[in-house]
């Protein structure tokens, strides 16, 4: 973790440093831009509930030149769905082992560690939390994921820990303030 006896603004400078670096977010998705709960109906319905605030970060982020990815465990239409919504460039769902498909975006992308920013909450994204430029896990992820996270977030997964984590990054790049210009632009075109 970056923490520094001199306090919190050598800590900012780290986070920043890594920042700058960044061109792709992988997200995980439950526990992360869901609160973790899964509601399961019959005839294999499944329902997931999103942050309004993450679908805009994510937005913000893609504003901004950053490719959005997802990495998660689990195989579900609303996650595709919801991808589908917010223009996500990559997803890999339904793999356990999620270094085989975070090796599979690198090569994708021809991307390098140092180049990505990982924000998961569970034991299955350690491996990738401690190989990614920038990891962070959520405030409500487990000890053991905060342990081995540069950054832990002030809000919980679901609750706009993906916005925060997004806003962090665009600070770090100072990208921020042109992000949120571009998303305003964009919406103003299209009558928003």
């Amino acid at each position: 973790m970056i923490w520094s006896r001199k306090g919190r603004v050598p800590k900012m400078k780290a986070l920043d440093a890594k920042a700058r670096k960044i061109r792709m977010l992988l997200l995980d998705v439950d526990g992360v831009m869901t609160d973790g709960g899964i509601l399961l109906g019959s005839d294999s319905i499944e329902l997931k509930k999103f942050h309004a605030h993450d679908g805009i970060g994510i937005t913000l982020a893609r504003a901004a030149g950053i490719l959005i990815g997802i990495l998660t465990g689990r195989d579900s239409e609303a996650v595709r769905r919801r991808a589908k919504e917010l223009e996500i460039d990559v997803i890999q769902q339904g793999t356990i082992d999620k270094e085989k498909g975070y090796e599979a975006i690198l090569k994708k992308y021809g991307l390098k560690d140092e180049e990505i920013a990982y924000v998961g909450d569970d034991l299955l994204d350690i491996p990738i939390l401690r190989r990614v430029g920038l990891s962070i896990c959520v405030a409500n992820g487990v000890e053991e994921a905060k342990k081995v996270s540069h950054y832990v977030t002030k809000k919980k997964g679901g609750d706009g820990a993906v916005r925060e984590a997004v806003e962090k990054i665009l600070t770090g790049k100072g990208k921020k303030q042109e992000a949120i210009l571009s998303l305003l632009s964009w919406a103003k075109e299209r009558g928003g």
